[in-house]
């Protein structure tokens, strides 16, 4: 479980006003639809982007998961084993999303900057 959080860390590149001075803005970013806050009102800050990057492909990952959860869903009452079985999985991936949120919630407002566990590599915000 150690090795999990065993992540890329880019907080010395940091400057450390800008990290000071956009910590709220890098929180917004894990909360959701929020993570269009950052985007447009602190395009200019290196800490509040990095954290816009995280948030945002936790958001896109959540939103893929919600639309597939949304199909299966449909089809829990075609075959109750594997309806089953699809809530079980379900109910055990909204607990990773919550939990990688979290953990971007922390390490900005301890002011680092940090990919997220499993999903933190991939950007698509530079």
């Amino acid at each position: 479980m150690n090795n999990l959080n065993n992540t890329a860390d880019y907080s010395s590149q940091m400057d450390p006003n800008d990290v000071n001075d956009n910590k709220a803005m890098a929180v917004l970013a894990y909360l959701g639809l929020l993570v269009f806050i950052p985007i447009f009102a602190a395009p200019q800050s290196r800490f509040a982007r990095y954290h816009s990057s995280q948030g945002l492909t936790l958001f896109i990952f959540e939103a893929v998961y919600s639309l597939i959860m949304t199909i299966l869903s449909k089809t829990v009452g075609l075959i109750p084993v594997f309806g089953k079985i699809t809530v079980a999985i379900c109910g055990f991936i909204g607990i990773v999303w919550l939990v990688l949120s979290i953990c971007g919630i922390v390490n900005a407002v301890n002011g680092r900057a940090k990919d997220l566990p499993v999903i933190g590599n991939i950007r698509f915000i530079k």
